[in-house]
């Protein structure tokens, strides 16, 4: 069977349209608009990779386009089956196509593609400062608001594509409008392609979103109008909804939308994940709690793309699947505390592939669920849910239960107890490049290579930071390898008093 996709056989395109749930590099795009221009199509690429080939098919409304690697064509679908992405209101279809490569010819309705290509890939410098948006803030704008929207809401939304820091809502012009910033311009990128002209509702609430000329927000209390996730020490002040706020929700009155499981917010959002029992490959969450465009979006099970925002007080994950031989809870709080501080770990006596872990907070647990769901952990992918339980319960005195529940509440590696810390904005999902900080002078690369490797994994690079070798990127053979040497060796005494930082680094060697 051939495999390559060429550009002057349109005939061997109508297989694509089965829809193959086996994963390739090459993507297969449909219902493009009439009118599309390649860098378009390009940019739906860019944010997961670089896109080494393009072919467009303009007659058929189809495109094909070609990832530097199978990895980042998983991603780039993983994140389009949750919200499909629009391009001039008109919504796009993603899914992987038959073919495994593509070969374009030059034909000249496949010249001005490879053009747009190399203009935009003509160095690995180039796609990289693309992938990085003009700004980590977009400037949302909610256009027909028939029905109330939330600063929780929108939170819910945009934290699919990656770490909201700070959201400030507000009307102007007669218009709700909200600024929200990422810790990433990639994550702005992603969510403003696949956002931009969706309807919270059914018919209504249109999202616009442009780039803020803004690098960053200021915010100066947590309420319902503002909001600073790395922040949670800030004062309340006002949190009175405006005058615009309370008469439409007062306008609109009970039952539109059902009881707030906000503390504090001032309009009503339902829950928007409810697991489903459905046997696809895709089995995972759906968002039933949003009509509309919105609402038939399923998370493939093993997406780390951002769940919604879990309601105030709700700190407490479960996690199941896990390897009951080789888990425990040091190797948990390790693991979750790249994403929060990890307050108690308990594995359940009588069932020991699970544990619950308890975040310091809501937005912590929301993070951990985000970017550990499906992550293999010794062997096996974790499975994370929000947990019934509001906090961990210690073992009572004089019951033993064989050190499977740990109170760290005052532990010393917590990440993120200083207020305002800059780990926040250096969360990223695991990945097989590390970070390392906190390098004695004495150590070599030949010492932490070496060091790696004791663990059993294998080391494909490693990297000093020019201008500080108290840093390094180490990248290892796998995910999986990644994150069995972070929980095995962040703290690892190096010397001199030096103790081991690390983290998943968004890099690559």
């Amino acid at each position: 069977m051939n495999t390559t996709a060429n550009g002057n056989d349109s005939k061997k395109f109508k297989g694509d349209l089965r829809g193959p749930n086996v994963p390739s590099r090459v993507l297969h795009i449909r219902k493009l608009p009439i009118d599309i221009t390649e860098t378009e199509v390009i940019s739906l690429g860019l944010p997961f990779g670089d896109v080494t080939n393009l072919l467009m098919l303009k007659a058929k409304n189809q495109a094909f386009l070609e990832m530097n690697s199978e990895e980042a064509a998983q991603n780039m679908v993983g994140y389009y089956s949750t919200v499909m992405p629009i391009i001039r209101q008109q919504p796009v279809f993603v899914q992987f196509s038959n073919h495994k490569e593509l070969k374009t010819d030059n034909s000249p309705n496949q010249e001005r593609a490879q053009a747009a290509l190399r203009a935009l890939s003509s160095s690995h410098v180039d796609t990289a400062a693309l992938v990085v948006a003009p700004s980590s803030v977009l400037r949302v704008v909610v256009e027909n608001l028939l029905y109330p929207v939330s600063l929780d809401a929108l939170c819910q939304i945009f934290s699919k594509f990656g770490t909201v820091l700070r959201i400030i809502v507000f009307t102007k012009n007669n218009q709700f409008q909200a600024l929200l910033q990422y810790a990433e311009g990639a994550s702005a990128q992603a969510a403003k392609v696949s956002l931009d002209g969706q309807n919270i509702y059914n018919g209504c609430c249109t999202l616009r979103i442009s780039f803020s000329k803004l690098t960053t927000l200021n915010v100066k209390y947590n309420n319902d109008k503002s909001r600073d996730f790395t922040r949670p020490d800030l004062p309340s002040g006002d949190g009175q909804p405006t005058m615009e706020h309370q008469a439409m929700a007062t306008a609109f009155g009970p039952g539109i939308i059902s009881a707030s499981p906000y503390t504090g917010a001032t309009h009503a959002f339902p829950p928007a994940f409810a697991l489903q029992p459905v046997s696809s490959p895709y089995a995972g969450l759906t968002m039933s709690g949003l009509p509309g465009t919105l609402a038939s979006l399923t998370l493939p099970a093993g997406a780390r793309l951002g769940f919604p925002a879990i309601p105030a007080g709700h700190s407490v994950v479960l996690v199941s699947n896990l390897n009951a031989e080789r888990v425990t809870p040091h190797c948990l709080f390790i693991l979750f505390g790249v994403y929060g501080d990890v307050m108690r770990v308990k594995i359940l006596f009588n069932k020991k592939e699970n544990a619950l872990v308890q975040m310091s907070d809501s937005t912590q647990a929301q993070l951990a669920m985000s970017h550990l769901n499906g992550q293999r952990l010794h062997g096996r992918p974790l499975r994370i849910t929000l947990s019934k339980h509001t906090s961990v319960q210690l073992p009572r005195e004089g019951h033993e239960d064989q050190g499977l529940t740990k109170d760290y509440s005052s532990s010393p590696l917590h990440r993120f107890k200083k207020p305002g810390s800059k780990n926040y904005s250096n969360i990223f999902p695991p990945s097989a490049t590390l970070h390392l900080s906190n390098i004695p002078p004495s150590v070599v690369e030949d010492d932490l290579k070496m060091l790696f490797s004791s663990s059993g994994a294998v080391v494909k690079a490693f990297k000093f930071f020019q201008k500080d070798h108290k840093m390094a990127l180490i990248q290892m053979g796998s995910v999986e390898e990644a994150i069995e040497c972070l929980i095995q060796l962040h703290n690892h005494d190096l010397g001199e008093n030096h103790h081991l930082r690390v983290s998943f680094s968004k890099s690559s060697i």
